[in-house]
């Protein structure tokens, strides 16, 4: 039987275009989702095509519940049937809680917590019908341990393990699983300005991880190998937590 249809929030670079690649090299086809680096995922879409993929660019932002609803039926109409879903589209907006805006506060949370539910809740009954399926939310260390000036991000990412803890009992009986990973921290661009050779004294393993690291682990939670991990969170940050 083919794979089912794979779709990727915030793919077009870092942890979720190595997650796309990847899911992709397991013979997922896969929808790239981006909100507005077009040159970056036209690239990630590239290069699937370029080893033998299949993968479709699917432009909206997770934070809008129309447009989400619209390009995803619109998926579903063009006969994608959708049985992955992974949601790492994600942004950070680090300050120390007393400078702390509402809008800082808002872009983070709604882009994970909203964009969770705008994202999964369409596809879950078609999930639902087939009795199979498979949902990945990557959270962060952050949501299990907290952090300095990310008490919106850490808001944000624990909400989003409360919600796969409990849509997995929701949805286990259908034989669709939801578990969540928690990277710590990785190789991308949000450490871009991070002091990385003080932040890797505190990892056992000193170094930060990759991108297809986190991505390899997503690969074996979709799998039909990880058909009995639901409910879980599984952490891959090197030893730090």
């Amino acid at each position: 039987m083919s794979k089912p249809w794979a779709l990727v929030t915030g793919a077009s670079r870092g942890i979720g275009a190595a997650i796309a690649k990847e899911l992709a090299a397991a013979g997922h086809p896969v929808i790239i989702n981006y909100r507005a680096q077009a040159e970056a995922a036209l690239m990630v879409h590239q290069h699937i095509q370029s080893v033998g993929g299949q993968a479709e660019l699917c432009c909206f932002d997770v934070t809008d519940a129309e447009a989400t609803r619209l390009a995803l039926e619109g998926q579903l109409g063009a006969g994608r049937d959708i049985g992955v879903v992974i949601n790492n589209a994600g942004v950070v907006a680090d300050a120390p809680f007393p400078a702390l805006t509402s809008d800082n506060w808002t872009s983070v949370t709604r882009t994970s917590l909203d964009g969770f539910f705008h994202v999964t809740q369409p596809l879950v009954m078609p999930m639902v019908r087939r009795r199979w399926g498979r949902i990945v939310a990557i959270s962060s260390i952050s949501g299990i341990t907290g952090n300095r000036g990310q008490v919106n991000y850490a808001a944000a990412k624990a909400g989003l393990i409360g919600a796969v803890k409990s849509l997995a009992k929701e949805l286990g009986k259908r034989q669709i699983t939801v578990n969540a990973v928690a990277p710590g921290l990785i190789d991308t661009d949000m450490l871009a300005d991070a002091p990385i050779e003080d932040m890797v004294k505190h990892i056992p393993l000193r170094r930060v991880g990759r991108a297809e690291e986190v991505a390899k682990l997503v690969r074996f939670l979709v799998s039909d190998d990880a058909a009995y991990i639901t409910g879980d969170v599984i952490s891959i940050n090197g030893g730090l937590a």
